[in-house]
């Protein structure tokens, strides 16, 4: 008995949507980058992509635990001295939903061409409208 290794091209991929209202961040992102990685299909390969599209809707009702909101920031670097930038979470939630679920669904995939690649079928909105009824997305609990 060989093991089996799925190919690319083959892959067939379905559209799941994700609906964040009320549940925490991170367990949307989690729920999210399986799929897209392509995990919860019994053909998972690591080193090939297979997974998924997924659309979250109503980011900006999705709710971070305990005191992140005050205490959680996003921090990134340009590069340059004195170039630190800092958001509270609270300011990028309030301002930004979409961009703070991103974040979170992007730092759990791996840091390849395979998780690059699996970035770009996520599509995020703050409210519960999306485009992409055509595909007829499988919604996910």
């Amino acid at each position: 008995m060989s093991t089996f290794m799925a190919k690319a091209e083959t892959v067939e991929r379905r559209w799941f949507v994700i609906d964040a209202a009320g549940k925490p961040l991170g367990k949307t992102a989690v729920k999210a980058a399986d799929i897209l990685r392509g995990k919860h299909r019994p053909e998972f390969t690591p080193h090939v992509d297979c997974g998924e599209f997924v659309i979250i809707v109503n980011a900006d009702k999705a709710i971070l635990t305990g005191r992140k909101l005050e205490q959680k920031y996003y921090i990134r670097h340009s590069g340059y001295i004195g170039g630190l930038k800092k958001v509270q979470y609270k300011e990028l939630m309030e301002q930004r939903p979409e961009k703070a679920m991103e974040l979170a669904v992007k730092r759990m995939l791996p840091d390849n061409t395979v998780g690059r690649k699996s970035f770009t079928r996520l599509h995020v909105y703050a409210g519960e409208e999306h485009p992409h009824a055509a595909q007829k997305p499988i919604a996910v609990d």
